[in-house]
């Protein structure tokens, strides 16, 4: 019997046999060609070309086919207005990230995207210069400052910074079910493209893994943990809108690893300790506690590169 192989060469089926699935692919292709949306009928038909090699380099079974059903649709069952499965499950795949890869070309030095995760929200409130983003939130003080500039080194004025991350806990306010707002907040770069707020010094967390993703993260001996991470997106008018985080130079998770591949070198800072009746930079009074401080610069690329 005449054989050929797969393109991993893992699997060999008879030529008469291709030829069956080719025309499975073939015609669901052609199924396309009156779409009148170029865009959408490059994308379909992309999908389904990949879609349909997979199928054919694993030769799914019709059992797994079933469970991944399953796990889709237990996907969309635990998915409701304050938690994104779907996000979840692009994150810990590395879909995420690669869609920013994408669409953040590399910049004449310009600060690196990361993924957006399931916890941004539209209505944080808006803070002064040097102000809490805490909100009651539990965690250790955090004083962070930086400067926004273009990438010809031009200060940013006015520039919107929304700011959010987990609490001490592990937890974001959207996780908790008393309406809080903490641990987030919105404020504007001043006249020198400067920015300053009191946050919390972030710690290691797990998403949330008591849903399919987490389940199935179990079943392949990952951990669900992230590493320690504060979040910030940055618009301003002309320049290229930036979603990216800070991470905790230390922090042991880095080696181990973050769960959603969230991690870039440059974005690893150094949060210094700081002892209990250390000076604060606006002097805050702290009652005894001690805190930690960070810069972090943010350098944004001219929008539509």
């Amino acid at each position: 019997m005449n054989t050929e192989t797969t393109s991993t060469g893992a699997y060999r089926v008879s030529a008469e046999q291709a030829a069956v699935e080719d025309d499975v692919v073939n015609r669901v292709l052609a199924s396309f060609d009156c779409c009148e949306d170029p865009r959408l009928k490059q994308v379909m038909r992309s999908l389904t070309t990949h879609l349909h090699a997979f199928i054919r380099d694993v030769r799914l079974t019709e059992e797994e086919w079933n469970t991944a059903i399953e796990f889709l649709t237990a996907a969309g069952h635990i998915t409701d207005d304050k938690r994104q499965e779907f996000v979840l499950l692009s994150d810990v795949l590395g879909a995420s990230m690669q869609t920013i890869a994408v669409n953040n070309q590399a910049y004449k030095g310009a600060t690196e995207a990361t993924v957006f995760g399931p916890f941004f929200t539209e209505d944080a409130p808006e803070i002064p210069h040097g102000g809490d983003i805490a909100g009651g939130a539990k965690g250790q003080p955090c004083w962070v400052e930086g400067k926004v500039t273009d990438t010809d080194g031009n200060p940013v004025a006015g520039a919107r910074i929304e700011v959010w991350e987990a609490d001490d806990d592990g937890f974001y306010d959207v996780q908790y079910t008393d309406g809080r707002i903490a641990g987030r907040a919105h404020l504007y770069t001043d006249a020198e493209g400067k920015y300053a707020f009191w946050g919390l010094t972030p710690t290691p967390y797990p998403i949330p893994h008591d849903g399919p993703v987490g389940q199935m993260l179990e079943k392949v001996g990952r951990s669900p943990v992230r590493a320690a991470h504060l979040h910030f997106m940055v618009t301003a008018e002309n320049l290229r809108t930036l979603v990216t985080h800070i991470f905790v130079t230390g922090d042991p998770q880095l080696e181990i690893g973050d769960s959603v591949f969230g991690v870039k070198d440059s974005l690893i800072k150094d949060f210094l300790q700081q002892p209990a009746g250390t000076p604060t930079p606006d002097g805050r009074d702290l009652n005894g506690q001690d805190w930690a401080r960070t810069r972090f610069d943010i350098v944004l690329a001219p929008a539509n590169t």
